[in-house]
């Protein structure tokens, strides 16, 4: 027998254990300051086991902290990571902070505090917070993408990247040095890389003449990391360029300010070099299918023929890209987009006020709009016609914005017989609708099948689409006037922010062109500033420091006031992307301390790559694509040895808050309870949770003191039976919506491992679910019965080495073998249902047996790691519970060996009665007739017959 000296206790854990209940924050506080003060999760760069690298989406430190939200995904990795520690695997569970980002720098623009500051205070925050829910992570080795010892890495990618082309005949990245080389000896004629399209040929003797800024102009049209003038959403008020996936409805998904289209300087990654790696590589990788479905549609790859139509009456012409070359006698106008850059040129002195009035309206609308919006028909006609390549007819050019410049060359040929799009605008302008389908009606509609005839269509004339495509392709490759084209709907990626908040260019300017700084002399780190608002004449916040010029002989940054000295330069204004630092974050953790390096080979060599990736579909177009990228690149740089980082992937599903809702009568400073509106026209607004009851019942009180607006404040009230009842909707967790449900008030009333059990109890990881804060207390309810199991005897901790019997080891390891396959296939919902039944059936046998209750504890640790930990010391053990070789499945003790047979007369079951599983027909009806219960119900009668079925019935007739 064990049983614990109370006072030993008390002395040496410090907290109220034996002989006590279930003090939960006392127990938790103790084991997290072990774990810190042991560095009890640390990895091993070097150690004999196998590794496994576990990673999250690193968060963004917000001044809002976590809601209950945010740990979902957390959890369910540190389960899994826990999991692999207990079967023997050196594990890799790193955490950081995605520190760079709009918001701190928002702040900033308000308050006058520097983002640095605000970030620390919120860094602060979400660590306490972290720490307080009992993650398994290695701290040791935590990056903070605004830290310029981390930035300095990010800076010198960039550096890699801009001394890189992407060479298609070895498909791969290589040095800009080689292509150099090429050119000195060559010229460009022969060279086969990824540029841009508008790249002039040139042999090897002009290059020699070529001046240093026209070698720098074209070299720039290869780089993988280049400046060029780019169509980007500009958003005024925030004073900054947004990517597409920060724009929602048209505005900013930050304030939610209106967003224009303009052209500006800017930094871009060709990354539509890498478009078919980026396609090929989902086929090697485990991530789930929607995500890649995301991805491949985002790359977009296509078929075709790309078409040039001269202008007719000028020297410019402009290419079309077309899946469908087969069309092409089908063309009855060319569309192209409204900020092409041929519009301007083009048009008439007669159209050209209703041309630049559509352009400017254009302008406001964001790509994601315009590319979504399929009702609205709109476009103006430029006055211009282009030149039909084989027909010499003169085809009319409008503009619409359902064409985009940033999608293929920013023109379309319309075939509005075979293309609905195209129909009903030639419908909705008049325009002409040739009919090129043998056989078919096109008087209600566009006929898009392929397998049709064409006709009207002169050499293809009878060929179906395959056999017509082909011979246009072949005709325009001989004419020069075209070719056959693999296009990607991929666009090259916009680098630059005009933000204060960022990582800083390594870059400084020699009459216009970039220059880099030498990489011994990063970081580049960001100056300071008197505000961090753009400039009064429209230049980034970086143009108001007055320190911010590079002296190109001491090497150094030094005053705007000497840049006209010959060796001092300006220093690039603008800042990098949010996604910069988090494409590469991955490699970083596996060596975070490397100061001569990103991170060092025998480190990359060892971890390789993450085995496990947890985080939001949000990302799919963005961080997951950018950062696949950025591997790719630097796996073609020689400098990791994988070129895809993730091998699986998991999207966590969303917790959704229950917001409360009062309703506001229009025009009137009144509300009225939510079964009192009637017909009555109302505005529904979100009200703070906390202020609601149970019973969906408003605090009014409360409210008028908790509101910023006045009016509010002062608002009436019409209420039924005296109450105000609110209204309720299941939504997005949000800040703004009021809804939030904080983890620390969680975690002070209920504990970390309550927190942790119940997130992953509510559902599938992958589904999204609602929170219940109702619900949480059965989930409590559970560890303190699992407390109780340890402590049977007024709350002592008691233990016994007896053996267990059959039945407690049946229990034990039917638990084993469904939480082990729960764990494998992150089934984490139903381990937790296993956890109590078995809680509850050891319970119900009064079971205090050392061998089933020490393996019990190591099997919930990964779920519940404070109370597993304080169990495993109580079991007279040393060391963390982490490190606990995970029990092992036997099948031999689910095998059953007898069988509660139902015994039934007539057809209804009367008693039961357990017989051995060897035992034949006649042994078991031998047994069950001579049961004393059979003389009873039987009443000294004969049956007239006895139905054995082994291993399931006995039914009496008689």
């Amino acid at each position: 027998m064990l049983e614990a000296n109370r006072d030993h206790t008390f002395v040496n854990n410090h907290i109220r254990a034996s002989g006590m209940k279930y003090y939960f924050n006392e127990i938790e506080a103790k084991w997290q300051k072990y774990w810190n003060e042991n560095q009890t999760f640390r990895a091993d760069n070097k150690s004999s086991k196998e590794k496994f690298y576990v990673l999250d989406m690193f968060p963004y430190p917000s001044g809002a902290g976590l809601h209950v939200g945010h740990p979902l995904g957390y959890i369910a990795s540190d389960i899994y990571a826990r999991y692999k520690r207990h079967k023997g695997f050196n594990v890799l569970h790193p955490q950081g902070y995605d520190s760079f980002g709009l918001p701190a720098e928002q702040y900033a623009i308000q308050t006058g505090q520097h983002p640095a500051k605000t970030t620390r205070e919120n860094i602060k925050t979400y660590r306490r917070q972290l720490d307080q829910i009992g993650f398994s992570f290695d701290w040791s080795r935590e990056v903070r993408t605004s830290d310029p010892s981390y930035y300095k890495w990010t800076q010198w990618i960039f550096i890699q990247l801009f001394e890189s082309y992407y060479c298609l005949d070895a498909d791969r990245a290589r040095d800009i040095s080689e292509l150099i080389r090429i050119f000195e000896q060559k010229g460009n004629l022969k060279v086969n890389a990824a540029c841009d399209g508008d790249v002039p040929e040139f042999s090897a003797e002009q290059w020699h003449v070529f001046d240093e800024v026209k070698k720098e102009t074209i070299l720039s049209q290869y780089r993988l990391t280049y400046l060029s003038e780019t169509e980007v959403n500009w958003c005024p008020a925030l004073g900054t360029v947004l990517a597409n996936d920060e724009i929602v409805n048209g505005v900013s998904e930050r304030g939610g300010y209106p967003v224009v289209r303009k052209k500006m300087k800017q930094w871009s990654m060709r990354i539509t070099a890498y478009a078919q790696r980026l396609l090929d590589g989902l086929d090697e990788i485990d991530w789930p299918q929607p995500l890649k479905d995301s991805q491949t549609n985002w790359i977009g790859r296509s078929e075709g023929a790309m078409v040039r139509f001269q202008i007719d009456g000028h020297q410019d012409n402009f290419e079309v890209f077309t899946t469908r070359p087969d069309t092409i006698f089908g063309v009855s106008f060319m569309t192209l987009a409204p900020e092409h850059g041929l519009v301007s040129k083009i048009t008439t002195d007669d159209q050209k006020e209703a041309v630049e009035a559509y352009v400017l309206a254009t302008s406001k609308r964001s790509e994601r709009d315009r590319m979504s919006d399929v009702k609205t028909i709109s476009g103006v006609f430029t006055g211009a016609f282009a030149v039909h390549p084989f027909t010499g007819k003169r085809i009319p050019i409008w503009i619409g914005d359902y064409v985009l410049a940033s999608y293929g060359t920013g023109a379309v040929m319309a075939v509005p017989c075979g293309d609905q799009r195209d129909y009903d605008f030639a419908k909705h302008f008049k325009l002409d609708i040739p009919n090129i389908f043998e056989d078919q009606d096109i008087s209600e509609g566009a006929v898009e099948d392929k397998n049709v005839r064409i006709t009207n269509s002169d050499f293809i004339d009878g060929m179906n689409s395959g056999e017509a495509i082909k011979r246009v392709i072949e005709a325009l490759e001989g004419k020069k006037i075209g070719q056959g084209k693999v296009n990607y709907r991929l666009r090259d990626a916009v680098f630059s922010r005009q933000r204060y908040w960022g990582e800083p260019f390594p870059v400084y300017y020699v009459n216009g062109v970039p220059k880099m700084i030498e990489e011994d002399c990063l970081p580049i780190t960001l100056p300071e500033v008197e505000k961090y608002l753009p400039t009064e004449d429209g230049k980034p916040p970086l143009g108001n420091a007055s320190v911010w010029a590079w002296n190109t002989d001491t090497r150094e940054i030094v005053s705007n006031d000497q840049i006209n000295h010959s060796s001092i330069f300006p220093l690039e204004l603008n800042t990098m992307p949010g996604w910069a630092g988090s494409s590469w974050y991955f490699n970083r953790y596996m060596d975070a301390s490397n100061a001569e390096s990103f991170c060092g080979k025998e480190a990359l060599d060892y971890w390789r790559d993450v085995d496990l990736y947890i985080g939001g579909s949000e990302h799919a177009t963005g961080h997951l694509l950018y950062s696949r990228f950025w591997q790719k690149f630097l796996f073609d740089k020689g400098l990791v040895p994988v070129h895809e980082y993730a091998k699986k992937l998991i999207n966590q599903g969303m917790i959704l808050g229950t917001s409360a809702y009062v309703y506001r009568i229009e025009g009137e400073n009144t509300f009225v309870s939510k079964g009192l509106i009637g017909d009555q026209k109302v505005q529904p607004l979100h009200v703070d949770v906390a202020l609601v009851n149970a019973s969906n019942e408003l605090d009014i009180e409360g409210f008028r003191r908790h509101t910023m607006n006045k009016d509010l404040a002062k608002a009436d009230f019409i209420l039924e039976d005296g109450k105000y009842v609110v209204g309720r909707e299941v939504e997005k967790m949000s800040k703004s919506k009021y809804n939030v449900v904080n983890p620390d008030d969680i975690c002070r009333d209920y504990g970390a491992d309550t927190l942790r059990l119940y997130e992953m109890f509510l559902g599938p990881l992958e589904q999204a679910k609602p929170w219940n804060t109702a619900g949480i207390s059965g989930v409590h309810g559970f560890l303190k019965r699992l407390w109780k199991l340890f402590h049977p005897d007024n709350g002592l901790f008691f233990v016994s080495d007896e053996k267990p019997d059959a039945q407690e080891l049946k229990t034990l390891h039917k638990t084993i073998k469904k939480v082990d396959e729960d764990i494998a296939n992150f089934s984490f919902n139903t381990s937790v249902s296993s956890f109590m039944i078995a809680v509850n059936e050891l319970t119900a046998m009064k079971c205090q047996k050392r061998a089933i209750l020490e393996p019990l504890a190591v099997l919930i640790s990964p779920y519940a790691p404070h109370i597993a930990e304080e169990l495993w010391e109580k079991l007279g053990n040393t060391g963390s519970i982490s490190t606990a070789e995970f029990p092992v499945f036997e099948a031999r003790y689910l095998v059953e060996s007898t069988k509660n047979y139902p015994v039934s007369f007539n057809g209804k079951m009367r008693f039961t009665k357990e017989l051995s599983l060897d035992l034949d027909k006649e042994a078991i009806e031998k047994a069950v007739l001579e049961d004393e219960r059979t003389q009873q119900q039987l009443g000294g009668r004969v049956p007239k017959k006895v139905i054995v079925v082994p291993g399931k019935i006995v039914n009496i007739v008689g």
